[in-house]
Parts: C-alpha cells; sequence; structure tokens
C-alpha cells in the first residue's frame, strides 16, 4: 500500500522519539535533550520574518502579542508586522520587539543557540517587555505596574523567591512554563542562571519555580495557539 502524507509523518515521529521510549524522570529528561539538543540556529535579524509564520492572529493577520492580547475580548491596541517593529517607544502599543522569554543575561548575552532559538523568543509590546527587563517570571502579591492586559510587576509572594517577579495574566502561564521545560531539556546542559535574579540554576529551574510553573501549565493546559506556534518553529 501507498504511505499517505499522514502515515509518512506519524513514522517519522515514532523514529525521532524511540530513543525516548518507555523513559521517565531523569532519563526521559536526558533522553529528551539528546534528541533535541542539535537545533538549528537563526541568525538574530532573521526572527523578524519569521513571526509572520510563527505568531499571527488567525482573526486578523496582526501580531499575537501576549502583553497586550485579552482573550475573549479584544486588545487595546493591535501591531502590525513590519511597519510596527521597534525602534523606539515610550508608551504602551508604540512597537513590537523580540523578546526573550528567558532574558539573554541569564544565559551570559549573545550566547548561541539560545540567543536565537525561536522557541522562546516572541513578539512582545517593546515597552511592556522593558517594564519586564530581566526580571524571573512569578506569582505578584503587591503590584507595582500593569499593563492594558494585566500583565503585572511587582513583588513576589512564592515561599522561596521574595524579590520583583513579572507576571504574565493567567491565559499564557502555561505557555510560559512550557518555553522554560523546553528550555530545562533543550539547554540543561548550560547555564540559564547567570544572574542570581533568574528562574533557573544552571540548566535547571530553582525548586520555587518548578513548582510554580507546574501549576501553571496544570491550571493553563496546552491550547491551539502553542500547538500551531510549535508547528510552524
Amino acid at each position: 500500500d501507498t504511505l499517505t502524507p499522514i502515515d509518512t509523518f506519524f513514522q517519522f515521529l515514532q523514529s525521532y522519539y524511540e530513543s525516548a521510549e518507555n523513559m521517565s524522570g531523569h532519563a526521559l529528561r536526558v533522553a529528551m535533550h539528546n534528541i533535541i539538543k542539535n537545533s538549528i540556529s537563526s541568525y538574530y535579524n532573521e526572527l523578524w520574518g519569521h513571526f509572520y509564520t510563527t505568531d499571527a492572529r488567525p482573526d486578523n493577520g496582526k501580531v499575537w502579542d501576549i502583553y497586550s492580547d485579552r482573550p475573549g475580548s479584544v486588545p487595546a491596541y493591535y501591531f502590525t508586522f513590519g511597519s510596527d517593529q521597534c525602534g523606539s517607544y515610550s508608551v504602551e502599543g508604540d512597537c513590537y520587539n523580540r523578546e526573550h522569554t528567558v532574558p539573554k543575561s541569564w544565559f551570559g548575552g549573545d550566547v548561541m543557540p539560545m540567543y536565537t532559538d525561536l522557541f522562546h523568543l516572541i513578539p512582545t509590546d517593546g515597552f511592556v517587555n522593558s517594564k519586564r527587563g530581566n526580571l524571573p517570571i512569578g506569582k505578584v502579591i503587591t503590584t507595582k505596574w500593569t499593563s492594558t492586559n494585566g500583565s503585572k510587576v511587582g513583588t513576589s509572594n512564592i515561599s522561596g523567591y521574595s524579590g520583583q517577579v513579572f507576571e504574565p495574566i493567567d491565559s499564557f502561564k502555561g505557555d510560559f512554563a512550557r518555553i522554560y521545560f523546553y528550555m530545562a531539556v533543550c539547554y540543561m546542559d548550560k547555564n540559564l542562571g547567570v544572574e542570581s535574579q533568574s528562574n533557573f540554576s544552571g540548566g535547571d529551574l530553582k525548586p520555587w519555580a518548578k513548582q510554580l510553573l507546574l501549576q501553571w501549565a496544570a491550571t493553563d493546559p496546552v491550547s491551539q495557539k502553542e500547538i500551531d506556534r510549535n508547528n510552524a518553529v
């Protein structure tokens, strides 16, 4: 019988993950690391073009910016690919840029391949990104600043970390969690915690961060947006 494209795809997946079959825990993490560690790097300037495919809204083709998006209602503003690239900014809605969800300072700056890994690079409002800076992601108890969609900067209320953190809205907490899990697998042999103000220690998530992100992953399950973005990447 002739194989269909779908049959061929599933055969590929089966062989791709074969070395990780029947594993769990640390052994599974190591096996998955060995499968995905040799990622193909992009040039930093190429990311602008990749976003057209990975991060376009299905309703209007605008930039899907998780710092302004308000699921179930209309965002305060939209960005147009290309014409709204940053650039300078002074308020929300001025332009979008290329955010390292795992800030580059955490792994030492322009270090490849983390610096251009599209899995954790997303287009976000430049002003909101500047407010987030290189803060860890976490749960805010005392809010110092809030974006138009409810993303927050403030003091953490997590046992294990009492500094300043950035908290995305509930609809994208699972997205962040799964990006960080990917980074902890793909780059488990790298140092993602060069700065003490980080969710990582070496290539591992800090215990407080892992506990929080597991909660976020459970309460905000995988969305079609994530599936489509993963496939596009």
